[in-house]
């Protein structure tokens, strides 16, 4: 069987399947098991990219059914249930019997792609690195500037999107000028620096309901952040963004470092089944599964998590934990010649966010509270969900640092990280053609990767 991607709902299902009869073939775009909740930790410098981001044949090293590639998956045909991915020029196609396709969900700018030029989101370990860079590169600059209105915009940072991930990150680009780096500095005052939060929905956490939501505004303005809600983006250039008001008036916030946290889309890949299958697919490119997470008529076939549509269920980890788990049990049930079981069922477990050091929400359906048994709790939860002793040890050691001291461990920032994403597009398809010579497509890989993923 063939497993894409190596997130939450891939790693999940293919650890569920390791005592079962089959050969596990787990492709993914990248080498890691990302664990993205704590992205803007590695962006703001508490955490490495290696804590939150284990190699996925490292995790796996002990299940001798499953075997791991490296590929971005280009293409799958129902059909004729094949699977083809493709690095660096080079072509493979992975035959399978039973599917699980779970490549996740990327950033989405609702249409205005060029936004990501000058505003990041925060997807993946290269978004994160980038970010760092721009964020300390943007406090460097202004000790160097000269003029007034060329500090004040360096030290203007934008945050697009108040749910979870923008109200942390702005929360801790706050606490990194107002904290860690307020002594730092000679010629500037890094506890001036403004943070902006911005959002077009009424209320901070949408999803955590008015009341909560309420609480974490407040708290986040005693943080120092600028909370703006109401604000629609229009337009977003290097020196700063555009918003719409809900009157329609137009401003301007001049700012070095715009930050996208607002809106997900699904893999392409879930348009691609929903052609095949004829299942609908939403705005958000999700695909429509039946209750039991499989395609119509391909029962082999199950897709989880952030690519999934089934009940208004969220893009959230547990969702696609727990989505893994279902369609490994499937498969072996499948196997055993047992019926199927009943249709997925979310157990949901709640939500929570940190707003700043000590403070925290959660959302545990009846129960909504804050502070700092919120805060431990979300602690606990997150410590409980890196993958690896030695992951955990370190991150421990660094959030000592980070929230009893003063200190960030991880403030190195290179032009690599904040150059190198626009290179790289700048280059496009002349990028793989420099490093492999050319496309390649191997006979030899297409044999060996059928006979281990059948």
């Amino acid at each position: 069987m063939v497993i894409i991607g190596s997130g939450f709902g891939g790693l999940f299902a293919a650890q569920a399947l390791r005592k079962a009869p089959v050969d596990v073939t787990i492709i993914a775009k990248t080498g890691y098991h990302l664990f993205q909740p704590l992205l803007y930790q590695v962006a703001t410098g508490i955490l490495s990219e290696g804590e939150i981001a284990p190699a996925t044949r490292e995790i796996l090293r002990k299940q001798a059914n499953a075997l791991v590639l490296l590929g971005e998956v280009t293409d799958i045909d129902l059909a004729g249930r094949t699977v083809t991915s493709s690095v660096l020029g080079r072509t493979t196609l992975h035959p399978y019997d039973e599917l699980i396709v779970a490549a996740g969900a990327g950033q989405s700018y609702f249409g205005n792609d060029r936004f990501a030029e000058f505003a990041p989101g925060m997807k993946s370990i290269d978004d994160a690195l980038e970010l760092r860079g721009r964020i300390f590169g943007a406090f460097e600059l202004a000790e160097l500037a000269e003029d007034q209105a060329e500090i004040d915009r360096l030290l203007t940072f934008v945050v697009v999107g108040a749910g979870p991930t923008g109200v942390e990150m702005a929360g801790q680009i706050a606490e990194l000028a107002r904290r860690t780096l307020r002594r730092d500095f000679r010629r500037i005052d890094p506890t001036t620096a403004r943070v902006v939060l911005l959002d077009a929905a009424p209320y901070v956490l949408p999803s955590f309901g008015e009341k909560l939501g309420g609480r974490a505004r407040r708290q986040l303005n005693q943080t120092g952040v600028e909370v703006q809600l109401g604000a629609m983006v229009t337009d977003v250039d290097a020196d700063g963004i555009e918003i719409k008001e809900a009157d329609g008036q137009v401003r301007r916030i001049n700012a070095a470092t715009k930050i996208w946290a607002a809106g997900v889309q699904a893999s392409p890949l879930a348009r691609l089944l929903g052609e095949q299958s004829g299942a609908e697919v939403d705005r958000a490119g999700r695909v429509a599964v039946l209750p039991d997470l499989s395609l119509p008529g391909h029962p082999e076939v199950q897709v989880v998590g952030d690519m999934m549509s089934l009940d208004k269920l969220p893009g959230v980890a547990q969702v696609a934990i727990q989505g893994g788990r279902y369609a490994a049990d499937q498969i072996k049930r499948r196997i055993a010649g047992k019926a199927p079981r009943e249709p997925f069922k979310y157990s949901d477990k709640g939500s929570m966010a940190t707003i700043s050091r000590f403070h925290a929400v959660v959302d545990l359906g009846k129960l909504k509270f804050e502070g700092f048994i919120a805060w431990l709790m979300w602690l606990a939860l997150h410590l409980f969900y890196i993958v690896g002793f030695k992951s955990r040890i370190t991150t421990v050691l660094h959030w000592l640092v980070s929230f009893m001291g003063r200190g960030r461990s991880q403030r190195v920032a290179t032009q690599q990280q904040v150059y190198g994403r626009l290179a790289l597009e700048h280059l496009g398809p002349d990028f793989e053609a420099s490093k492999t010579g050319g496309p390649k497509t191997s006979p030899v890989d297409e044999d060996i990767t059928g006979r281990e993923s059948a």
